[in-house]
């Protein structure tokens, strides 16, 4: 129960008070919940879907459930896309792109790339809404989103390895995730995907594996590992595919 708290505390704004607090290690064991905390996620995205399809335009439910995407997360993985984009753009070296990416300011490349992350979910899920088609890539996608977290976790290390390039005494949460937890949060991805989506479930699967692979080379490449900012912009490319994916093969 505390891992799945710690998933919950850690991938959301919900307030989670435990005794004693949660450790860097319960947070990393944690990660074998978060398909479980993206899925519930997106299951607050139907209720607000459900709640306004009749009363409003698409375009604006579609702001709304992007509105309640930042307010539940405290919008976590936009802001790393954000500070990827500035430290992988702006930045010439391994060091240069780790210290600017540690800058809480947001750069024309972070601001580039929110506006068109942003402008592709609310054009995504307009058109489902339109067609009537969004309430199971509502799940799947923070679902398949939050899962592409734990496998970079597994197959990258943590990029910052001395203090002085932002690393914490206390160790890193991606030191502490196994292929066991992998394995669980794979199993219960495919419970909730496959049910809801079937075959374009597994067509959305793919598209978050051939992401969650580009970024993991471009991540090992550039800087020799994976940061939160590089897993919360995996999160948000991969959440935006699986919205592209319904439109793109006419589900």
């Amino acid at each position: 129960m505390r891992h799945l708290l710690a998933a919950l505390a850690f991938l959301t704004r919900i307030p989670v008070r435990v005794e004693p607090p949660f450790v860097v290690e319960e947070v990393g064991k944690s990660a074998r919940w978060f398909s479980i905390i993206g899925a519930s996620i997106g299951v607050v995205y139907v209720a607000v879907y459900y709640c306004f399809r009749n009363l409003l335009p698409a375009s604006i439910v579609a702001v709304m459930i992007v509105a309640t995407e930042s307010f539940l997360t405290g919008a976590l993985h936009l802001d790393g896309l954000a500070d990827m984009a500035d430290g992988f753009g702006g930045g010439s070296s391994r060091d240069e792109v780790l210290r600017i990416m540690r800058d809480h300011a947001i750069g024309s490349y972070g601001a580039v790339a929110l506006i068109l992350l942003i402008a592709i979910k609310l054009a995504a899920l307009t058109s489902l809404i339109e067609r009537q088609q969004a309430t199971p890539y509502l799940v799947i996608a923070p679902a398949l989103g939050r899962w592409s977290t734990v496998l970079l976790n597994v197959l990258l290390p943590y990029a910052r390895r001395t203090e002085l390039e932002g690393a914490k005494p206390s160790g890193s949460v991606t030191e502490n995730v196994s292929w066991r937890d992998l394995a669980i949060a794979t199993v219960s991805a495919v419970l909730i995907v496959l049910p809801l989506a079937h075959l374009h479930g597994l067509v959305c699967w793919i598209s978050v594996l051939a992401i969650s692979a580009i970024m993991a080379r471009i991540c090992w490449v550039r800087i020799g590992g994976v940061t939160g900012d590089t897993l919360g912009a995996n999160t948000e490319l991969c959440e935006a595919a699986v919205l592209l994916i319904p439109l793109a093969i006419g589900a």
